[in-house]
């Protein structure tokens, strides 16, 4: 009698920890989903011989009004779509003010018409709506300029004039281009 009690609270156990995992695996972004309405996407920098890397989920303005509309000013935003926007660095970086050591992170940002933050969360794996503040490794300015070409269709974060251990880090999207300055520490 215990042995089938036990065998019947393991296979219960097993069932729920096999559904978490599946609600935990279709919460990323799906890339086996024909046309995912926001597919994984990630950028690469080379820094003083370490990798940098940003996994994201890539959404689409798709006829929508994007900065003061879909993502409110004044409120903080999980910089993509579905799954937290991860960062993962080999190397101690400065974004902006912050010295960020090396490891994986979460970034959010809080937008406005005039001035952008980036805040670098040390909570990961969660879902992009799930934001904890009391997690914030720390917050940086971000610069606002035209994007290149407007409007620009899906988001995208992408590393630019990189030169030795100095980068940028962009986030496109519509018709803005926010930045901030990165660099490989010491």
């Amino acid at each position: 009698m215990k042995r089938k009690l036990f065998a019947c609270r393991l296979t219960l156990f097993v069932l729920v920890l096999a559904f978490f995992a599946g609600v935990r695996a279709n919460a990323q972004c799906d890339p086996k989903s024909q046309n995912p309405p926001s597919p994984p996407a990630q950028t690469s920098v080379t820094l003083g011989g370490k990798d940098v890397t940003i996994y994201y989920c890539a959404p689409s303005m798709r006829g929508r009004k994007i900065f003061g509309g879909l993502v409110p000013y004044g409120q903080w935003w999980r910089t993509g779509a579905n799954t937290s926007t991860t960062i993962k660095t080999e190397t101690s970086l400065e974004i902006g003010t912050l010295k960020v050591p090396a490891g994986t992170y979460t970034l959010y940002t809080l937008p406005s018409e005039a001035n952008w933050t980036l805040i670098v969360n040390k909570q990961t794996g969660q879902w992009g709506t799930v934001y904890k503040q009391d997690m914030d490794f720390g917050r940086t300015g971000m610069t606002r300029a035209p994007a290149p070409s407007s409007p620009v269709e899906t988001f995208k974060i992408d590393f630019e004039n990189t030169k030795g251990k100095k980068t940028q880090l962009h986030l496109i999207w519509d018709t803005t281009d926010v930045y901030v300055p990165v660099k490989a520490g010491k």
